[in-house]
Parts: structure tokens; C-alpha cells; sequence
């Protein structure tokens, strides 16, 4: 399935950041990241999915519980072993899921939305894209990893950038 391996490759390119980084740079404060680090949206990341992957069995996923695990967001390492996880872990059925989430003043107002596991593999894909294109902004900051153009880029965005470039060049 197209979209699995989509997030492999996002894992494999997240891996590779992780390979051109040591732990202190992975964890050193970004001054255009807000204040975040490298490691903190690798959690992010990480978590987001592992939330899925923990709620595919009951059927029920609430991101709002993610774990939060420190460790992930510091060790290199730690973060690598858990992509490889991830990797050997998403190749599941499609099935239907609840989605819960908390909104409101203090999350004290519940929605429970109806989902299903590939939905949420997509949302998952699309928010990692996301993070990853902030990671880009934080790796340029400090001069570290080489990452391709396409790091943090959604596959609709590449798609255009390239239909507009070959427009350019038959016209």
C-alpha cells in the first residue's frame, strides 16, 4: 500500500537526520523553534503514532494521552530503536476506530469521532510532514544534517512543484 510505504520512507528519512546528529545536537534549543528542539518534534513524531498503534486493538485512540516519554526527546538513539518499531509495527488491517479527543476551557469537553486505522495512518503521515518540515528549519539553524529538498514537503506540494516545472520547460 502506497500509503505504508510512505511513512516507512518518512521513517527512513527521520532516521537519517538522527545518523547525522550526536545527542547534544539533538537536544540543543532552537531559537526558531520556538524554544523547541530536534528531539522534542521527533517525540512528537514518534508518540503520535505509537498512540495509534496502542489504540488499534481496542479500537479507540486518543492522542490526547500521549505518553510524553522524556527519553525519546533526548537519546538519538532511543528515538532510532522506536522508528524501527514503527516500521515493523504499521502494516495492519484497515479497520473502523473512535477517535477521542478534549477541547475546551481545561479539556473538559469530550468528542468522540468516528475513524478508521488507514484515516488515521494518513493524518499521521500528514502531521509528521509537518513536523519534519519544522526539524528543517531547526537543522538549517545550527548548520547540521543534510536532509533532501523534499524533507518536510507534502507529496501534493511535490507533485505541483513538479507539474509547474515541466510546464515551464514545454511552454
Amino acid at each position: 500500500m502506497e500509503l505504508k510505504k510512505a511513512i516507512k520512507e518518512s521513517f527512513v528519512q527521520l532516521t537519517n537526520v538522527l545518523d547525522q546528529l550526536n545527542d547534544e545536537e539533538y537536544t540543543t534549543v532552537s531559537a526558531n523553534l520556538s524554544g523547541a528542539t530536534i528531539g522534542q518534534h521527533m517525540r512528537h513524531v514518534v508518540e503520535m503514532y505509537q498512540c495509534l498503534l496502542s489504540g488499534y486493538q481496542a479500537g479507540v485512540v486518543c492522542y490526547d494521552q500521549r505518553k510524553r516519554d522524556i527519553a525519546i526527546e533526548t537519546s538519538k538513539e532511543f528515538a532510532r530503536n522506536l522508528l524501527q518499531q514503527l516500521t515493523d509495527s504499521i502494516d495492519l488491517e484497515n479497520k473502523d476506530l473512535l477517535l477521542i479527543s478534549y477541547f475546551g476551557d481545561e479539556a473538559s469537553v469530550q468528542i468522540d469521532l468516528p475513524t478508521n486505522y488507514y484515516r488515521e495512518l494518513m493524518y499521521n503521515l500528514e502531521h509528521s510532514v509537518h513536523h519534519m518540515a519544522l526539524m528543517k528549519v531547526g537543522l538549517k539553524e545550527f548548520s547540521i544534517a543534510e536532509v533532501s529538498e523534499n524533507f518536510g514537503v507534502a507529496s501534493s506540494t511535490i507533485q505541483y512543484k513538479k507539474h509547474v516545472h515541466s510546464n515551464i520547460h514545454t511552454h
